[in-house]
């Protein structure tokens, strides 16, 4: 599968999206004591996480580029441009998930000084620096305090030494609850593909090694929005991309697309019950959009040195 064919699941896939982008918008329940975050704050903040990759990712002439943008700004109106996060810290000053939104959005230059403020408050506490986290979450708290600004409260590599990556565990130990970790300690450890030189060589290395075959058995289970995320991850290596890998796992992963650009998470075109509605489809074709562009400028970024070096050779070197 083509470079061209690979943007062209992004492209279907963003544009489902920006079709449903209403299925995306806060309820009445947004701050609501037992409201459930997972359905409202969740989706909006993964929205705005994607458009900004998909822009930095874009030239801004690209339609992609535009349409993330259109998203984004939209997503960011969907919390009153930063006004019911404010609320949202007063509710739950401790919640580390607000300030993970607000990160993305903050990335892209979508700021808001008194949500800064009181976060920054609040960041300074005993309270919020020991509070007891998974690995990956307080990675994920790390990067959202360094793209907000605010002093980090703890080491980037001292948190990824705890981690089950960083173990480099056996690798048939590995399943879809260690797939989902290590998915995401890259994207924290990169900022979302942005940096993959922030990837320690052993580490690099030992994704470089396994990767394929994990991937291969995800796609073989139909597992979609899991095998999106490693797509993404082998984008956001350091060095240069595995081609093959990029070319055979998207020709897989193009027959769980269905007409409307919409990915399933799991199953999909009758080959296997499975949910077709919003919730269960929303994440894994954001997922798709997001490793779709870092798929293509990683490619795209090869060819152009692989260009540059054969210019540089054709031009000999002087004796």
């Amino acid at each position: 599968m083509t470079a061209h064919e690979v943007r062209a699941l992004g492209a279907a896939a963003l544009a489902w999206v920006s079709a449903h982008r209403e299925e995306f918008a806060l309820g009445d329940d947004a701050l609501a004591e037992h409201g459930n975050v997972n359905t409202s704050w969740k989706p909006l903040g993964e929205l705005a996480q994607v458009c900004v990759c998909v822009r930095r990712h874009t030239d801004p002439a690209d339609p992609l580029h535009v349409l993330a943008s259109d998203l984004l700004s939209f997503a960011w109106q969907q919390t009153e441009r930063g006004a019911l996060l404010v609320e949202l810290q007063r509710l739950e000053p401790f919640a580390t998930y607000p300030l993970e939104i607000y990160a993305a959005f903050a990335s892209a230059g979508l700021r808001h000084a008194g949500y800064e403020n009181a976060t920054a408050t609040v960041a300074r506490t005993r309270g919020w620096q020991l509070t007891e986290q998974e690995p990956n979450r307080r990675m994920s708290v790390l990067n959202s305090e360094r793209r907000s600004r605010l002093p980090e409260h703890d080491d980037m590599p001292r948190a990824l030494r705890r981690t089950w990556l960083a173990g480099l565990p056996e690798p048939w130990t590995f399943e879809l609850a260690a797939g989902y970790t290590l998915t995401h300690v890259v994207f924290h450890l990169t900022d979302w593909g942005l940096t993959p030189q922030a990837v320690p060589p052993p580490v690099a290395a030992y994704l470089r090694h396994w990767l394929a075959p994990w991937l291969d058995t995800c796609l073989e289970d139909e597992q979609w929005d899991l095998s999106c995320e490693l797509l993404a991850v082998a984008s956001s290596l350091p060095g240069p991309p595995d081609r093959a890998l990029f070319e055979e796992a998207w020709a897989r992963l193009s027959v769980a697309q269905n007409d409307s650009g919409a990915v399933p998470e799991v199953g999909g075109r009758g080959s296997r019950t499975t949910a077709t509605d919003f919730i269960g489809c929303y994440h894994s074709t954001l997922m798709t959009a997001f490793a779709a562009v870092l798929t293509v400028s990683r490619l795209r970024e090869a060819a152009r040195d692989a260009e540059a070096a054969a210019a540089d050779g054709g031009q000999g070197v002087p004796g």
